[in-house]
């Protein structure tokens, strides 16, 4: 158990309300525990043996109570925390976002799962999502193809984007106030304003902490469908960002405020403004998306050039993909 990420998440995230509680506080039960902190009871029952042993939390006739507050050093590093799942979408988006990834372009399982450290397995369970929408196919020789998307496809993703998030946004205003979840809200908060003060030199650290806020509030609704479908928003809306440069600076000023309002709003409890900010942030979030597609490699007439120095990872396979297949949601409009 204790070398699982499961149980490292959940300690951690027990440290995070024994912070909020004085010292000699009593705790809820197993049930409540689990309940708050969406595991079983066996988990809780182990962090809180765990937590006992480290002389932060006292059992007497059946009472736990807090003895001390934790101190950054009884956290485990996050990288720990981290699902098989997460640490392999974690390092997929980096990946996507560094380097020269094209339409047309090979993923080999193997060399991914090399060089992120995992298996094949959850390489290839991980890419299996993004081909039930016509962006990546696979390959006989257990290779898989980067197809790339259209401004039809992207307008066919907000759509679904925009349901599923304000669905997601007003069960995140729901959540009681102690569940971890706020304080994952409030540090987000913090980072942002940090970004806003060194908007000029970091500018480009947007994207991740966009990805971030936006899943929080994605796992709030508890629904695997819309959660797992987050995978492909973030893939669609954050690698094609990357290929429009004009006033990037300037949208991502713009996105920061938008996201400030967003998380005030969401703090108001007040459904009206939820969804009031969710909707003009996501409006900005598409008209973004439009454009960058449209500077991007599948723009009318966009060529693909070999780049020596590409990674290993993705190599060029075929012609471009504007001649490639329509998606299947789009071809059904027809």
């Amino acid at each position: 158990m204790r070398g699982n990420s499961l149980f490292k998440r959940t300690y951690n995230q027990c440290l995070s309300l024994l912070g909020d509680l004085p010292p000699g506080a009593r705790l809820g039960s197993e049930a409540q525990l689990a309940q708050v902190l969406e595991v079983s009871r066996t988990t809780v029952r182990a962090v809180l043996a765990a937590l006992a042993e480290a002389g932060l939390v006292t059992a007497e006739a059946g009472r736990r109570q807090i003895a001390r507050h934790p101190t950054p050093a009884h956290y485990f590093p996050e990288p720990q925390t981290e699902s098989v799942r997460a640490s392999v979408e974690r390092q997929f988006m980096q990946w996507v976002l560094q380097g020269d990834f094209r339409p047309g372009q090979l993923i080999h399982c193997a060399e991914l799962a090399r060089q992120f450290n995992t298996s094949t397995t959850a390489i290839r369970e991980y890419l299996s999502h993004f081909s039930h929408f016509g962006l990546i196919e696979r390959r006989p020789n257990s290779a898989w193809v980067f197809k790339g998307i259209t401004a039809d496809f992207a307008a066919e993703i907000y759509e679904i984007r925009e349901m599923f998030e304000l669905r997601s946004a007003q069960r995140f205003a729901s959540l009681p106030p102690e569940a971890p979840a706020w304080r994952e809200l409030d540090a987000l908060e913090a980072e942002h304003h940090a970004l806003l003060k060194e908007i000029h030199v970091r500018y480009r650290d947007f994207s991740r902490l966009d990805e971030r806020l936006h899943r929080l509030i994605h796992d709030a609704s508890h629904n695997r469908f819309m959660m797992d479908f987050y995978d492909v928003i973030s893939m669609i809306f954050h690698y094609h960002y990357q290929w429009n440069k004009a006033d990037e600076k300037e949208r991502n000023t713009v996105a920061i405020h938008e996201h400030l309002a967003y998380i005030a709003a969401l703090r108001s409890r007040d459904a009206r403004a939820i969804e009031a900010k969710c909707r003009a942030h996501l409006r900005t979030a598409r008209s973004t998306l439009l454009r960058s597609i449209d500077a991007g490699p599948l723009r009318p007439g966009a060529s693909l050039p070999l780049d020596p120095d590409r990674p290993p990872l993705a190599l060029p396979v075929g012609p471009s993909h504007s001649k490639a297949k329509r998606s299947p949601v789009a071809a059904r409009r027809r």
